[in-house]
């Protein structure tokens, strides 16, 4: 993280199971939306290249990705109310936004194994699959291992760990080369109620060296990416665009940062489209959340 880390101090804590690397970073971010199609529109005016829509198989539930080299946003809808949701319909009665993220494991067994070896017990694993448009015709099926994560593990967020089984079929260069020049993610920023409370679970789950605690904020290096953590009070001075956001019940997810390789181009890009663009200072560019389905979106050049 950048200029905000000033006061920063490590936290340092005996326990974490950061020599069996059960996680290797974020995989990707969840952001529900009320209509699937008009989060793809947008998303597309927002710059970004959008993978075609994907359906999970057994589940009411159906996506569109935004894929990086390393990472990816995921949009995340209802397309059968009627099937199983896993809560999204409760999540969208109350707004749209950042919902939730998964953390990548090369071998969810293994991260499993070492997960309880720490004392956190994770839920038990899952095969999953989806059927995703290819777009020279036809279907494809990518196929995944999720573990789910206890909350009491990774406080102030909903997580679990994701194996991709077929990464090739997602991970198209074509699908990762972005107009607004967008090439992975940097934060994502959770309100929580006490940020203090947070260091240590955090510490424990990725090593004392992965997390800083300063002045009403907590930030955690995931594997390249960072999750900060923030209280109400603080979040405008995290956030200048979110100072008079609404006070939903802690946690919950407000902002998410990528890294683009020019930010004036990708201001230029989104004016264009006819997004609305807000310098916050001459290295950040900001989009306010009603303009992103509920996610407050930040840009920033590199990492």
């Amino acid at each position: 993280m950048a200029e905000e880390a000033d006061d920063m101090k490590l936290v340092v804590t005996d326990k974490g199971v950061e020599a069996a690397r059960p996680i290797r970073g974020i995989d990707h971010v969840l952001v529900g939306v009320r209509d699937l199609e008009v989060a793809r529109e947008t998303y597309e005016r927002l710059g970004f290249t959008v993978s075609p829509r994907g359906r999970h198989i057994g589940w009411g539930t159906g996506n569109y990705c935004i894929m990086f080299p390393d990472d990816y946003i995921e949009l995340l809808g209802i397309l059968d109310p009627q099937q199983f949701t896993n809560n999204l319909n409760r999540f969208l009665e109350t707004r749209e936004g950042l919902l939730g993220l998964a953390f990548a494991s090369d071998d969810v067994v293994l991260a499993e194994r070492a997960l309880r070896r720490a004392g956190v017990t994770p839920g038990e694993i899952h095969d999953l699959k989806r059927i995703l448009e290819d777009p020279d015709g036809g279907e494809v099926w990518p196929r995944f291992k999720l573990l789910h994560m206890p909350p009491e593990a990774t406080p102030g967020t909903s997580a679990f760990i994701c194996q991709h089984l077929t990464p090739e079929l997602v991970w198209r260069p074509e699908w990762c080369a972005h107009p607004n020049g967008a090439v992975g993610l940097i934060a994502m920023t959770s309100v929580v109620k006490d940020p203090s409370a947070l260091a240590i679970p955090y510490a424990e789950l990725f090593g004392f060296d992965r997390v800083r605690a300063g002045d009403g904020v907590v930030e955690v290096d995931c594997g390249g990416t960072w999750l900060r953590f923030t209280t109400a009070e603080m979040l405008g001075r995290l956030h200048p665009g979110l100072v008079g956001a609404p006070r939903l019940p802690t946690p919950w997810l407000a902002a998410l940062r990528v890294a683009v390789d020019d930010l004036a181009g990708c201001a230029t890009r989104l004016e264009r489209n006819h997004m609305p663009v807000h310098w916050d200072s001459p290295r950040l560019l900001r989009v306010p959340a009603q303009a992103a389905c509920g996610v407050l979106l930040e840009f920033a050049e590199g990492a």
